[in-house]
């Protein structure tokens, strides 16, 4: 394999093979030589098939031993060496393949599954009145802004909308970003997608219609980077405003925001980042909600403007991402960039790491994570081609591309898909800027069309850097440029290049490999590449003939296309697997044929641009044809030449951007939306802020919402509701009186509450200073109580102004919250909020009992339609029952292992009991079958594994706080959760953030069973460093709890 190459290299200096290609004695099979050495050649043979950068040192220092003796003893020591590498490779090789049968299974048996609870004729959506195009998740495009598929469709969209005044999130959160200069491959987290992000969000901020672009990244201030990187934010100038096709957007209104998040005064990997997520999602949610209110201010009639999408860019923004869209109730779009299953797959084939340790290194099963609850959350995932979606994200438990198609058959006929649902994919190739861009029309000998009396610009610099190496420089250029990584089949080039004899004679090979100033330097992998080129460059005797310059700056690039076209070269990718390939639309750009892999993305891009010809990477004979058929042929030059300047316009920003806005105007599009009494909220600044939030009376709890047809969350309760707008409406009404049924039983209440709601007073969260959050996960109820009892104590006098607020956040429904409460003697009132049901529920109290003869709490039905969001509904619950079923088939002997808990059931939670917590299958299971069968839920075990609970998935208690803050406005930073050492399984959420956080050292540590079959660890989760966490020691009494509280700031020292 071509990786391997520079085993061959070292063992033909050890070995003393004699030079020359022609020599009929040349391979290195040792049996072909009449030298045959079982020793030597067992290395050779096992060797052949591995990748190992650590042997190229041994290798080294064997060929520097002067003693045969001790030169034979390296060799028969790497021989034991490679062969225990490569048994290691067949066991890992063999537990995967074990590991993609069972996947295969699981995918198989989902599919059925999810087919059988569909098999209603298609005929059925005759029935239904469903007009326009639909959505992956059923929505209909009534009332949307409509696909773009032309360029005057797009102008005229562009003065329908031009009023629209979009604003656009885009996160990208690792390597160094900024606007102009960027250090691309100063690192590996800088790199591509950083130029991306830059030049997308410049280019939204150029379109009609969008009125705000803002590209979140983390700030950093460290001494090892430059200081523009600690800047909060920074303006991106626009290019070329004058030569756009379409009009510009109202304002130069593209930002790059830094948000500042994770270790202070260090600049760190990626990998380092993933704790810190929570950090960065409070802060930015802080952002978006100021923007959003400045934008109304200016341009909204005094209506906030919220995003019209939030855009996460890689699993860690993606991650991000989610939950800020969730918390916001906004559509998502998501691009991986690179994802890791696939990097996952790639490394275990290699075979020189364990899962484990491929885990621990790149926190690749934490990455997964993200990518797997990006498709939960996302209504648009963008790919660069066609391979991705097949070849890449099938890999995922949340996408499969046959069960996607049946549900997209069923959509367009108005069917209901029973609370399924996919993310759209759609290929977008990446834009680029060419305004700048000039193909060359002259040859080498500079005879370029002039204006008359221009004068003759010099030669840049890098074309003498390059020419130096050529003996005749007039000759067609072969240009490949990579980085000196195996992937990218460089040696295979080469050798093509030196084993055809005509292709020699007509062109010159040029290879740019990155910078270096010594070999020796680099790293090992890279160096023993170069070192494996140059050998082959001296095996062919290619000297004149290959240039290969040490050093190239990122300005350079454009000129050396232009270097290669001005001598009718070709530019070649010959890397194994492609993603996109952008370098061979910017070859393209310049006037440059191509020959590429017809591995990924080159297809797609050869399919638009008709520019060149594709290749097996793996055939040097193929690479070779291809290669003298361009430079041969004038003609098919001239021809691609041509197709690639005639067609590269579709690679364009604005092109992109097209595409781009016309997905973002299919989704049906969501907000944060409740009716409020500004007059209300403003008097009451003026009141003492020792009144209870009750006292401030707030319509927006009241129940007869503003039901519009957006509203409508895609029927995922109503069985994915296809509708139309009309029946939208009445799916609306269904769903809230659903709610208040539900709210009623469980609460007790009656047909009044209506008018109770009306009529009470309701939460002013913003007037609390401090709100404590009381989260603890207990082993009983009673061991709650307590705690509650012991916070509100700590909080003593302090609170005797009503500066601090109390919420009580828990598994709970809210019937058995109001037993404790009533057991204990503590008041509802004494509370502002209760999230209930693992934070699919969120009620307040109320004092009007008199009349209403049921229990003094309300529900806040607008966090409800908040959480709606891919809700499955009753096909949700019928596919867990039959789990439940099927899991107590299992294990009959056991008896009922896990049944349905109606009493305990609400529209958002379904619950179940567990008898016997050991024998039932990890969350994780459980969530990764849904997730095969496009069913969105977030699973969690609750109160030491004898409850669980399924709800929507972006519900959760953290997400309920966030909620909290974007509708009464409570700074996340000043809330404190009191949790204990352990809790559900939903706990770690509940532990990162801006907020302050107390945990209660032994409370819930029975709970750790609940996690031990994690897929990550809780390190890669949560930063227990920070000095916003607080630990109390165990039996802590009221006076401990205060002394934490003091710590944090939060408290006065008495």
């Amino acid at each position: 394999m071509a990786g391997n190459d520079w085993v061959n290299s070292y063992l033909e200096a050890i070995l003393d093979v004699g030079p020359g290609i022609d020599d009929a004695k040349s391979s290195l099979l040792l049996r072909e030589r009449g030298r045959f050495s079982p020793t030597r050649y067992f290395v050779e043979q096992v060797i052949t098939g591995f990748d190992e950068t650590d042997l190229h040192r041994s290798w080294i220092r064997a060929a520097a031993t002067r003693s045969p003796q001790e030169r034979n003893t390296r060799l028969e020591n790497m021989c034991w060496r490679i062969w225990n590498l490569a048994r290691k490779k067949k066991q890992i090789e063999g537990e995967e393949a074990q590991r993609k049968a069972k996947r295969r299974l699981e995918r198989e048996r989902g599919r059925k599954e999810a087919s059988a609870d569909m098999s209603e004729d298609l005929s059925e959506g005759d029935r239904g009145d469903v007009s326009g195009e639909l959505s992956a998740h059923g929505d209909s495009t009534k009332g949307r802004m409509p696909r773009i598929s032309s360029v005057d469709t797009m102008e005229n969209w562009a003065i329908q909308y031009k009023e629209k005044k979009l604003y656009i999130v885009l996160i990208s959160l690792h390597g160094l970003i900024r606007g102009e200069n960027m250090e691309l491959g100063r690192d590996s987290d800088t790199g591509g997608q950083v130029k991306y992000v830059v030049e997308l969000a410049r280019a939204l901020g150029s379109m009609p219609g969008v009125y705000r672009v803002d590209l979140l990244t983390r700030q950093v201030s460290a001494p090892d980077v430059d200081w523009t990187y600690a800047e909060p934010s920074e303006m991106l100038n626009r290019k070329n405003t004058e030569n756009l096709m379409h009009g510009l957007g109202e304002s130069s209104g593209a930002y790059i925001i830094r948000i500042p998040f994770g270790p202070k005064d260090k600049y760190v990997q990626k990998e380092l980042l993933w704790p810190h997520i929570p950090e960065f999602v409070d802060a930015a949610l802080t952002h978006i909600i100021q923007i959003s209110k400045v934008l109304g201010e200016q341009v909204g009639y005094g209506q906030p403007i919220w995003p019209v999408a939030i855009h996460g860019h890689y699993a860690d923004a993606g991650d991000a991402a989610a939950l800020l869209s969730g918390a916001l109730n906004v559509p998502m779009v998501f691009t991986g960039h690179s994802l890791g299953r696939d990097k996952l797959e790639q490394l275990l084939k290699q075979g020189r790491l364990s899962r484990d340790e491929i885990n621990t290194t790149y926190k690749i099963m934490r990455r997964i994570e993200a990518e797997e609850l990006s498709l939960d959350a996302s209504e648009i995932v963008v790919t660069s081609t066609r391979q991705e979606i097949e070849e890449q994200w099938r890999l995922y438990d949340g996408f499969d591309p046959v069960l996607e198609r049946k549900l997209r058959a069923r959509i367009k006929r108005g069917v209901s898909c029973h609370g399924r649902f996919m993310p759209r994919m759609v290929v977008i190739p990446p834009g680029m800027e060419f305004h700048h861009i000039v193909p060359h029309n002259g040859d080498v000998d500079g005879e370029v069309e002039r204006d008359e009396g221009s004068p003759a610009s010099p030669d840049p610099p890098i074309w003498s850097e390059i020419m130096r190496f050529f003996s005749n420089a007039r000759k067609p250029m072969i240009l490949a440029l990579a980085r000196p990584d195996p992937k990218k089949n460089i040696t295979t080039l080469v050798k093509a290049f030196g084993e055809c004899r005509p292709l020699r004679e007509l062109a010159n090979l040029t290879l740019i490999m990155g910078n270096r100033d010594d070999i020796d330097e680099m790293s090992g992998t890279n160096a023993a590449l170069l070192l494996s080129i140059l050998k082959l460059i001296d095996k062919y005797d290619l000297y004149g003939q290959v240039a290969y310059p040490k050093h190239h700056k990122q300005s350079d690039v454009p000129d050396i296309y232009r270097l290669a076209a001005k001598t009718k070269g070709v530019f070649i990718n010959p890397a194994f697997i492609e993603p996109f390939g952008l370098t061979l639309i910017e070859a393209a750009a310049h006037g440059l044929p191509i020959v590429a892999t017809k591995n990924g993305g080159p297809v797609d891009i050869h399919r638009v641009l008709d520019n060149g010809l594709l290749v097996d990477p793996h055939d040097q004979q193929s690479i070779a044809d291809a290669l003298l058929k361009l430079v041969s042929d004038k003609q098919l030059w001239e021809r691609c030449r041509q197709n690639g300047l005639k067609n590269i316009h579709q690679f364009s920003w604005p092109e992109h951007c097209k595409a781009y806005l016309s997905r973002i105007a299919s989704c049906r599009q969501r907000q944060p939306r409740w009716q409020r009494s500004d007059d209300g909220l403003d008097n009451s600044e003026s009141d003492s802020p020792g009144d209870s939030l009750r006292d401030i009376h707030d319509l927006s709890l009241n129940l007869k919402l503003s039901l519009d047809g957006d509203k409508n969350e895609g029927g995922s309760t109503l069985d994915n509701s296809l509708d139309t707008e009309e029946n939208a409406v009445t799916g609306k009404n269904k769903l809230e009186n659903a709610v208040l049924a539900l709210s009623n039983r469980t609460i007790g209440g009656t047909q009044k509450a209506d008018h109770n709601i009306a009529s009470s007073k309701f939460p002013a969260l913003r007037r609390r200073k401090y709100v404590f959050v009381i989260a603890a996960d207990c082993d009983t109820t009673s061991d709650f109580l307590e705690i509650i009892k012991k916070v509100v104590e700590a909080a003593g006098k302090d609170n005797s102004a009503g500066f601090i607020g109390f919420v009580l956040s828990t598994a709970l429904t809210i019937l058995e919250l109001h037993s404790l409460l009533v057991s204990g003697g503590l008041s509802p009132l004494a509370f502002d909020a209760f999230i209930c049901n693992s934070g699919s529920e969120l009620y307040y109290p109320s004092s009007s009992t008199e009349d209403n003869h049921g229990l003094p709490f309300l529900v806040d039905l607008d966090y409800h339609f908040h959480t709606e969001y891919r809700w499955g509904g009753e096909g949700l619950r019928k596919t867990l029952v039959r789990w439940a079923a099927s899991v107590n088939d299992r294990k009959r002997e056991e008896g009922k292992i896990v049944e349905e808990d109606e009493s305990r059931s609400t529209i958002h939670c379904y619950a179940f009991k567990v008898t016997n917590p050991q024998m039932i299958p990890p969350a994780k299971e459980l969530r990764k079958l849904m997730r095969i069968q496009a069913l969105r839920c977030h699973v969690i075990y609750c109160q030491n594994g004898t409850k669980l609970h399924v709800i929507p998935v972006l519900a959760s208690r953290s997400q309920a706080l966030r909620y909290l803050h974007v509708r009464w406005g409570i700074y996340l930073s000043n809330v404190v959760v009191i949790a204990g050492e352990c809790g559900d399984t939903d706990y770690e959420g509940l532990l990162g953030g801006v907020h302050k956080t107390v945990i209660l050292k032994g409370v819930g540590e029975s709970a750790r069973k609940l996690h031990a079959n994690r897929n990550y660890s809780l390190e890669d989760v949560i930063s227990f460093d920070s000095h916003n966490v607080i630990q109390v020691d165990e039996a802590c009494d009221s006076n401990d709890i205060r002394a934490s509280l003091e710590k944090l700031g939060v408290l006065k020292g008495q």
